[in-house]
């Protein structure tokens, strides 16, 4: 019986104006080799210069996930060839990163961080077999990057994809990263390998390059742990080599033999001095540093009496959470305002294919709609045709409620009447009540609802209709 043993390797591109080493726009979407100098294209004699920003953020995403910041770290040369890197090398810390030894809680287990490195990107090649032709774009060429380097403590793919959304939020949460995966902003290797479970020795592993999307990832790992698990069975060898995967036939191909560090021929880039970050520094991005997800939703749940279901949907993104806060602001009932955001709110956006920042019903629109829940002033009817019209025409709720007086029947005197005449006119139904069949109830409460096209308070005539029933026994 194997083990999966598996270790991510995750590059996030940092939230910066400009790039790493030099002033160029980090941009995403400009015509080709527009976001270029000669610093980034890696001309003869220039000198590149440390983006503090840069390391401002980076220091960020240490803090939040728990890794012990280097007072002092360096930046080496990363040598290897390829035509998307014009130096030759890419600037990179590999003996003294950043940071290191941290974790993440996941569901099922905690995920420790081995480091957190920066580094500079790689541009991006398009290749063209029609023309015969490789193009390439070097625009992505030294835009700031972490690399966030986990431990080999997770064990199936389901935990790879925990931990990923996991570090995929909270980056998105501190604002260190837009974390975009389809702009190639949040990217992920994996390594994985298998041994005889209950050893301590690891097995010979491979590494699948650039996954990005958590579910290529689930994929292209349960392809693997498969991929080995025959081959082992079969008595045959596993290969360390880089594998890339292949959506498009569920499977991973092999790509290149497996590099080790030495391959690459690290040595201090001797542009750069080392970085060093003092107690001052790191206790002014503390400063910064907002309320994170796990924090978030522990005090929703205290704070707001809510179910941890719903406090786990309301944070699953800074957005999400900061409409929900927004929304419950004047409300007494904030469990009401939780259902109609995870239900009516989401459903809608998901509909139109919408986030809930370009929602066409803003917070204060959805807290009006239920403050007029709260006062009675509207039933729950009322409510959702104040909704639709909102997402429809964009009008306020008040102006709304007025031009299609969707204002609640509650006089008790008049509902009183509308009742004594749907009992009277509806003989039959009102024997069969009698004689057991109970279900007739919403016939009754169907009827006033009609008669008051929708309006009567639900409330006070499910108790009027109950009393004269009763009463005719």
């Amino acid at each position: 019986m194997f083990e999966p043993v598996i270790g991510l390797e995750v590059h996030a591109q940092l939230k910066t104006k400009t790039k790493i080493f030099c002033g160029c726009s980090t941009k995403f979407g400009n015509s080709p080799n527009a976001n270029t100098c000669p610093v980034c294209t890696g001309m003869p004699g220039v000198l590149p210069v440390l983006n503090k920003h840069a390391v401002s953020l980076a220091i960020k995403t240490a803090l939040a996930t728990n890794c012990k910041i280097a007072r002092q770290s360096r930046f080496d040369r990363k040598n290897y060839f390829y035509p998307d890197l014009p130096k030759g090398y890419q600037i990179s810390q590999y003996a003294f990163p950043i940071a290191e030894h941290g974790f993440l809680d996941i569901k099922e287990k905690r995920i420790g961080i081995t480091r957190i490195h920066m580094e500079e990107d790689a541009g991006k090649l398009t290749h063209d077999p029609a023309r015969g032709k490789s193009l390439v774009d070097l625009n992505r060429t030294g835009i700031p990057l972490v690399e966030i380097v986990s431990e080999p403590d997770i064990r199936s793919a389901k935990q790879a994809s925990q931990y990923l959304k996991k570090l995929h939020l909270i980056l998105k949460y501190i604002d260190a990263s837009d974390a975009n995966m389809e702009k190639g902003q949040f990217r992920c290797d994996a390594n994985i390998s298998l041994r005889v479970k209950g050893t301590e020795k690891f097995g010979i592993r491979a590494e699948i390059k650039n996954l990005n999307s958590f579910k290529n990832v689930e994929k292209a790992i349960n392809y693997e742990i498969e991929r080995q698990t025959y081959i082992l069975e079969e008595k045959g060898e596993i290969i360390q080599e880089t594998r890339l995967w292949d959506p498009s036939k569920n499977k991973t191909n092999s790509m290149r033999g497996k590099e080790n560090a030495h391959d690459y021929r690290y040595f201090p880039d001797p542009d750069l001095v080392p970085l060093i970050v003092d107690d001052k520094w790191i206790q002014d991005v503390k400063t910064t540093m907002p309320e994170l997800p796990d924090i978030k939703q522990l005090r929703f749940i205290k704070e707001f009496n809510i179910p941890q279901y719903d406090a786990e949907v309301l944070t699953s993104s800074k957005e999400l959470a900061n409409y929900f806060e927004a929304t419950i602001k004047d409300l007494k009932d904030k469990k009401q305002a939780s259902n109609w955001i995870m239900t009516t709110i989401l459903g809608m956006l998901n509909n139109k294919g919408l986030s809930i920042e370009s929602s066409p019903v803003s917070s204060a629109d959805l807290s009006k709609i239920l403050q007029l829940l709260e006062k009675n002033t509207i039933n729950i009817k009322g409510a959702k045709t104040i909704f639709e019209n909102i997402v429809e025409t964009g009008k306020d709720p008040e102006t709304i409620l007025k031009e299609q007086n969707l204002e609640q029947v509650s006089d008790q005197s008049e509902l009183d009447t509308i009742v004594d005449k749907i009992i009277q006119d509806n003989p039959k139904e009102v024997e069969a009540y009698k004689n057991g069949k109970t279900k007739l109830f919403s016939f009754f409460m169907g009827q006033v609802m009609r008669e008051t096209k929708g309006k009567a308070d639900p409330k006070i005539i499910t108790k009027i209709i109950k009393t004269r029933l009763q009463d005719d026994n």
